[in-house]
């Protein structure tokens, strides 16, 4: 009898064990704005750039070129040429590598970099990179690379196993830096001419931002493996390559955690004329909701650009539907892109400010991932994203309030169900 009581006392103490662990990875870190910011100025004021150079550690500096790639064709080509002409070091970090012909060509890449002596080093999600040919990291750390997987399931780290990196970062020899939303994967060959050629955008970037985007690589290779990278190696002095201005932010749910967050809200403030939103995972919360109706109340024309049927992740755009009665009420509108999956990642801000790089408008980005974002304060650049958006929108089809009013009961209630769920999708 006693047996049986010391059994299931530990039975019970075991459940309360699994119970908390559960419920330290579904509750997402509090939010530090917890209500929307007023608007005070616009984007195109200096007291914007200076306040977000303040609250983001002084990161907005000049003497940057920035070159847009769409889709696999332009993408993948220029991000194997860099690795290609690579000197000294390659440091890669992606949520998604998957198993493929275009992770062949990557891994063949990287380890032939690697023979020829250039220190490669790749990280690799452990949740983004589940699907992944272990054929092909032997295949690189045969040849000298090293590859690490970023909190992979640990009996000492299964507190943490819900926060992941989704960061999207490529640097060569600390001068030369890519980011978007591109992972290594087929479902991104081609130009977006049919559902197996998913639609997105990846950035060329040179300048001195290119140090801050080392940093958060860096970080989460530290993490990963205790190794601090540091000197000239991979923290050069920056040549001056353009004359736009930048800023990385970064984001960690243990360490400023909602830094994307409170940058979304600020640069909505700020908005004046126009909002655009180019978002493959479009789920917001319930302040960044609030930010975007006071905007349309400004008289703040906004347009949202998300995915359609073709989404990898439908509970997404449940969840994002459910949302959508307010924001057309308000005016805002909402457009399902129709080719392909839709996965860019882009928020343009009149025609003055604009952020690209890994972050959904979504409370996983916001609260839950490490993010890498970079923001772009230069108009011929916005102008350029403007343009491309709009290219996206002629593929759209724009979503009525009738057509969401009307949509069946029972699609009513899986929207309902899915944004339950909408902290953790």
């Amino acid at each position: 009898m006693r047996m049986k009581l010391v059994v299931k006392g530990a039975l019970a103490l075991f459940l309360c064990a699994v119970l908390f662990v559960v419920v330290l990875n579904l509750v997402p870190h509090r939010r530090d704005v917890r209500q929307p910011i007023p608007h005070e100025f616009s984007v195109s004021d200096p007291q914007f750039l200076s306040t977000m150079d303040a609250i983001f550690e002084g990161s907005v500096t000049s003497g940057h070129s920035i070159d847009t790639l769409l889709n696999g064709d332009e993408i993948f080509p220029a991000m194997l040429e860099a690795i290609a002409g690579a000197k000294d070091n390659i440091n890669f970090l992606t949520y998604i590598y998957w198993s493929g012909e275009i992770a062949e060509q990557f891994a063949g890449a990287l380890a032939q970099k690697a023979q020829e002596g250039v220190e490669v080093r790749v990280l690799l999600d452990w949740a983004g990179s589940i699907p992944f040919d272990e054929r092909l990291v032997d295949q690189m750390v045969a040849s000298g690379a090293r590859v690490e997987r970023f909190r992979p399931l640990k009996w000492y780290s299964i507190d943490r196993v819900n926060n992941r990196t989704h960061r999207k970062l490529l640097i060569v020899d600390g001068v030369l830096g890519f980011t978007g939303g591109v992972g290594i994967g087929d479902e991104w060959l081609g130009d977006a001419r049919n559902p197996n050629e998913w639609r997105d955008n990846h950035y060329r970037v040179k300048g001195p931002v290119v140090s801050k985007m080392q940093a958060a690589f860096a970080q989460n290779w530290l993490e990963a493996t205790n190794e601090v990278l540091q000197g000239d190696r991979f923290y050069p002095v920056q040549d001056q390559a353009g004359e736009i201005y930048a800023q990385h932010v970064s984001s960690s749910p243990t360490g400023g955690s909602q830094s994307m967050h409170q940058m979304m809200l600020m640069a909505i403030a700020a908005a004046e004329q126009y909002i655009r939103i180019g978002m493959g995972y479009f789920a917001p919360d319930e302040v960044l909701i609030t930010q975007l109706l006071d905007a349309r109340s400004r008289g703040v024309e906004i347009d949202v650009l998300i995915p359609g049927e073709e989404i990898d992740v439908p509970m997404v755009r449940r969840a994002s539907r459910y949302q959508w009665g307010r924001l057309l009420e308000a005016g805002i509108r909402i457009h399902e892109y129709l080719p392909t999956n839709y996965h860019t990642k882009l928020v343009i801000v009149d025609q003055h400010w604009t952020t690209i790089g890994s972050a959904n408008f979504d409370e996983r980005s916001f609260r839950l991932n490490d993010e890498a974002n970079l923001n772009v304060y230069d108009q011929a650049f916005a102008q350029r994203q403007i343009q491309d958006f709009n290219q996206d929108l002629s593929s759209a089809r724009q979503v009525t309030l009738e057509a969401w009013k009307n949509r069946p009961w029972t699609i009513k209630i899986q929207d309902w169900a899915a944004n339950l769920l909408k902290t953790q999708i």
